[in-house]
């Protein structure tokens, strides 16, 4: 099969997948945490899973993604971790699986191996556990409620942190303020005992254990300030007077209410949904929230006869679908068009045809770029918007928009998909919608967050006390956001208003310079989004390309001899998650497609077009394609918060279908 064969086959393969809508979405794989929240929230609110097909559904799930230990890790390629394997216990109880079951009692026989046990778990397991009468509030560092009632201009102010992470903190803030803890029955002393034997005899010993934290579940230990600052709120604790706890206590569940509400009832993610849920039906099980919430949870449910019932941390539609279209569109066929001359880029820019010019192709072009444009929000948040949301119209959601929050790098994807590909065309209103929302990420330094500019300072990533994640307090500015603002904006700079045109071309290029002095000695640019120099570097590559870099600028160079020093001896790429962890590039044992097709990007980006090992990239893919137009990847490729590995199930579909297409549409025009 010759490469024009694979890419077409590719396409095929591609337009396959696509949904009735128009959109793509794999699936984003991460952990059973959020399935066996699910459970236990479901449990406490008084409607537990019983329906058998369902509950069967859940279990093949628990069996298939436990480890060879018999408990249940951060991601796909990880050990278990005391977290996860014990939020499954109580979840796999609470269905109805006897602890003399094997996949309770080899869960249970690892976590009582494990140095401290389950009352090593991380504080958040810990305040998890107490929520269910199953540890003790003394032994949990303390979540005051009273920070929201802080003034809004101190750097102290959860407004300022990461929204997932401040999400997160306003509900368990609420619920560590009540104190709040369900029961389970009798239930409740039986888990007790399983989980934590003799110990659970002793009231005392949970105060004795707030500090102990498994080694299998501590990626970052808790800091001197933070140990200090934990002191100094137990002592408050006990000074805060009961009216401005109330205060706070009612902060917090206005805040939780206001959230559930702008986001349709989804949440911006199932981890905080699930715990908005608990608070609702805290403060009132009766709460008039708590019924739409519950329902809301399902738009993050999976299930499939293969892989059962599983919960994901996001839903991808729009990012999925932004990356098809490039890859749907890189083919050798090209068609120029006219276009306004006002980009940065050296280059005239030409809109390319579907690859390999079939009906087919064309007609999912055309449908994914319709979607695309419906996708976009181009409504403010319903009033009152939520404390501290910054304003969402022009953006586009990792989804399809339904529970509205908008990110820079998926509306960058999205706009720089609507701009060359042929279908439905943006109005330029709303291109500078969109430019405008991506604008409003930039920070300081040139580079962009993400679902905000950043608010607090990095100083407060010594306050992490999530103990099982990284970076994971502020925004920050991030090297793969950068590449695909710079991308995005350039491409729709043409369209732009005036004003907003000269906003974009100095945020162009203060991006630009902030992109060149994240280049690390190597050559490689580091990723927080992907795994890991590979990804970056394709990224960051892609980006100063359509900022008007030249190919020979020494930059480039250097990131292309990177690449090729980087390539495995069968002709292609693979990097481990591990790099993510210790900050540096570590290789894969074999070579995957991904990565493999981000490395021939990253190259054909450096103007690498005959180079031998960019076609001995495009020739690795060729000879590791299915029959089916596919390719198998075995290695994660997502990260988040540093630690938390993902499976981006369509990576494989569009990426290597992308390179191709490139590397033939380059070849061809050489």
């Amino acid at each position: 099969m010759t490469a024009e064969q694979a890419h077409r086959l590719a396409l095929r393969h591609l337009t396959g997948l696509q949904r009735d809508d128009g959109s793509w979405e794999g699936e984003m794989v991460w952990n059973t945490m959020i399935l066996s929240q699910y459970v236990i929230v479901r449990h406490v609110v008084g409607r537990p899973v019983t329906d058998q097909a369902e509950r069967a559904d859940i279990l093949l799930h628990y069996r298939l993604a436990r480890t060879g230990e018999g408990g249940w890790g951060m991601h796909p390629e990880s050990g278990p971790y005391v977290f996860f394997t014990t939020l499954a216990y109580v979840a796999l109880r609470l269905l109805g699986v006897p602890p003399g079951d094997p996949l309770t009692a080899q869960a249970r026989a690892w976590l009582h191996r494990q140095p401290g046990g389950v009352q090593a778990i991380p504080t958040w397991g810990k305040l998890w556990l107490s929520l269910l009468g199953l540890y003790h509030y003394d032994g949990v560092n303390p979540f005051p409620p009273e920070l929201f009632l802080l003034p809004r201009a101190l750097p102290a102010h959860p407004d300022r942190l990461y929204c997932h992470t401040r999400a997160v903190y306003q509900a368990l803030a609420y619920l560590y303020g009540r104190r709040y803890h369900a029961d389970l029955g009798t239930l409740t002393a039986q888990l007790r005992t399983e989980l934590h034997g003799e110990r659970a005899k002793t009231p005392d010993a949970f105060a004795a254990c707030r500090d102990a934290l498994s080694p299998a579940d501590t990626h970052v230990a808790p800091s001197a300030p933070l140990r200090l600052l934990h002191r100094l709120l137990l002592g408050c604790e006990r000074a805060i007077p009961d009216g401005v706890r109330q205060r706070a206590l009612s902060r917090c569940l206005r805040r939780v209410v206001e959230e559930q509400r702008a986001t349709g009832h989804r949440a911006l993610s199932p981890v905080n949904g699930l715990l908005n849920c608990l608070v609702l039906y805290a403060a009132d099980p009766r709460h008039p929230e708590l019924g739409p919430s519950l329902a809301g949870l399902e738009y993050w449910r999976w299930r499939d006869p293969q892989q059962g019932i599983r919960y994901c941390g996001a839903r991808s539609h729009s990012w999925d679908t932004a990356f098809a279209l490039e890859a749907l569109t890189a083919g050798p066929t090209a068609t120029p068009v006219t276009r306004p001359t006002a980009g940065p880029a050296a280059t005239p820019v030409a809109r390319p045809a579907a690859g390999g010019g079939t009906a087919r192709v064309v007609h999912a072009v055309r449908a994914g770029a319709a979607f695309l444009s419906a996708a976009q929000l181009t409504e403010p948040l319903p009033a009152p918007a939520p404390e501290g949301r910054a304003p969402v119209t022009g953006g586009w959601c990792f989804s399809e928009g339904g529970h509205r929050w908008p990110v820079s790098d998926c509306t960058a994807e999205a706009l720089a998909a609507l701009a060359t590909a042929p279908g439905v065309p943006l109005p330029p209103a709303r291109m500078t919608a969109a430019a405008t929302f991506i604008l409003d990420r930039q920070n300081r330094d040139g580079g962009f967050g993400t679902y905000e500019a950043r608010r607090g300072p990095r100083l407060l990533e010594a306050l992490n006390p999530s103990e099982m994640y990284a970076r994971c307090m502020v925004e920050g500015s991030y090297v793969e956001c950068t590449g695909s603002a710079l991308t995005g904006l350039a491409r729709a700079l043409p369209y732009l208003g005036g004003g907003v045109r000269a906003r974009a071309r100095d945020a162009i290029r203060r991006g630009t310079r902030f992109l060149l002095r994240q280049q690390l000695p190597t050559g490689a640019f580091p990723a927080v989004w992907g795994v890991h120099h590979t990804y970056g570097t394709f990224m960051a590559v892609r980006g100063l390309r359509a900022a008007g870099l030249r190919p020979d600028a020494p930059e480039l160079r250097r990131a292309a001899a990177w690449v090729r020093g980087a390539r495995r001896p069968d002709g292609g790429w693979g990097e481990h998650y591990s790099g993510c962890l210790e900050r540096r590039h570590v290789a894969h044992p074999r070579s995957q497609p991904v990565m493999t097709a981000w490395a021939v990007l990253a190259l054909l980006s450096c103007g690498a077009v005959d180079d031998e090992v960019t076609a001995g990239g495009a020739e690795w893919l060729r000879r590791h394609q299915n029959a089916d137009g596919s390719w198998t990847q075995e290695a994660v490729t997502g990260v988040f918060f540093g630690t938390a590995m993902l499976h981006y199930r369509l990576y494989a579909a569009y990426f290597p279908a992308w390179a191709l297409g490139a590397y033939l549409r380059a070849r061809a025009t050489e």
